[in-house]
């Protein structure tokens, strides 16, 4: 009897195996994409058999570039070398974008996720992880604006959870339009770069916060609603969403932070930045609350000289107490943005005003790549 049970379980787990084995898809020939080489040029390959043409498009090159059928039906092309930093891409497949399957790191943006390449210096850049002490990074829920749940990412310094009775400022970072809270983390490397300047003592140790910033998306996608478009730059309703923004920022994250972190909790030891809507948000909110912010960056953002006048007068009307009030205004941009002549005027006002004010004018256009060089500028002149 024992022998006839084991036979019967021997059977059994074959045709298990056999069951498991033909319900699996059939695999096609394994695709190396992007594959970095050490003259800093990238050969990126996608498998696409019945495909007329398949385009390569990334932030590295002006124009999308046509790539080769080879065997096995893979696509394939070589370019650079390229400047060492992290890239979106994606690839045009009989004229549909779509990500690169064979790559993992992708950008987390709310609508088309494009796939990223990392092309590593010769030496380390800022944003690279090195062998240094590392921060932990933390996904929380809070209960947030209009009775939902909001997302944050946080950063905390290395150290924290050994030096239990140590305190740390906090500085509120927040991405750009279509962008969601875990793209300053994914894509604009802030653990790594806030790691090494901490490391080198180029920067304090800090807390950073990384809160989504489409807070009508939240609304819409907890209560059933309809996911809104994005909104015009510069009218009523995209300043509505933006002061939303920045009621929930002050009223529901900086709470929910200061009462499960070690904080600073005061003005001075607050910062808060963002790029694009970020920068717009950071803007509106900080100059709302003077009483809350001391530290404020802008990346490749601005505000016109209409809403400075009728909205925050008091920022140029008694500039002695903003002065005073402010311990950083940096605002930055490339001077290949599209908002580079907006934000020209901006800080053209912020100078005739005598509002004290630092800036970078950078190379290149409105890309995670400049924000990430920002990032690492200011995060060096924060709570000193």
């Amino acid at each position: 009897m024992k022998y006839k049970h084991k036979t019967m379980l021997t059977v059994l787990a074959l045709f298990l195996s056999m069951v498991t084995l033909f319900a699996q898809p059939p695999r096609g020939p394994f695709v190396r994409s992007p594959e970095v080489h050490s003259d800093h040029s990238v050969t990126f390959r996608y498998l696409a058999p019945d495909a007329k043409e398949v385009k390569l498009s990334g932030q590295f090159q002006k124009e999308p570039v046509m790539m080769t059928k080879g065997d096995q039906g893979i696509w394939s092309v070589k370019v650079g070398p390229v400047k060492p930093d992290i890239y979106p891409y994606s690839f045009q497949v009989d004229g549909v974008n779509v990500m690169d399957p064979a790559n993992v790191a992708f950008f987390p943006n709310e609508r088309f996720k494009g796939s990223l390449v990392d092309i590593p210096g010769d030496t380390p850049l800022i944003h690279t992880m090195q062998d240094v002490p590392h921060g932990t990074i933390t996904y929380e829920y809070y209960q947030a604006s209009k009775g939902t749940t909001g997302k944050l990412v946080v950063y905390t310094p290395p150290g924290y959870d050994y030096n239990s009775s140590t305190k740390y400022p906090v500085f509120y970072l927040i991405s750009g339009t279509t962008d969601t809270e875990e793209d300053w983390f994914k894509v604009g490397k802030t653990n790594n770069i806030l790691d090494n300047l901490i490391a080198q003592q180029k920067a304090r140790p800090m807390i950073i916060v990384m809160p989504y910033g489409n807070i009508d998306a939240r609304v819409a996608e907890q209560k059933g609603g309809q996911k809104p478009n994005d909104p015009v730059r510069g009218d009523a309703e995209g300043d509505r969403r933006q002061d939303d923004f920045g009621d929930d920022l002050v009223n529901f994250v900086i709470p929910y932070i200061d009462a499960n972190y070690r904080t600073i909790k005061n003005k001075d030891s607050r910062a808060i930045g963002g790029f694009s809507r970020g920068g717009g948000q950071t803007l509106r909110t900080a100059f709302g609350h003077m009483d809350t912010f001391s530290w404020i960056c802008c990346y490749s953002a601005y505000l016109t000289t209409e809403v400075m006048e009728k909205t925050y007068p008091f920022i140029a009307g008694n500039v002695a107490k903003t002065n005073k009030d402010l311990k950083l205004l940096w605002v930055s941009v490339g001077d290949e943005d599209f908002l580079y002549k907006e934000t020209m005027v901006f800080l053209d006002y912020l100078k005739l005003h005598k509002v004290n004010h630092k800036s970078l004018i950078s190379g290149g256009g409105h890309t995670w790549m400049n924000t990430k060089l920002y990032l690492s500028e200011t995060a060096q002149m924060l709570f000193k």
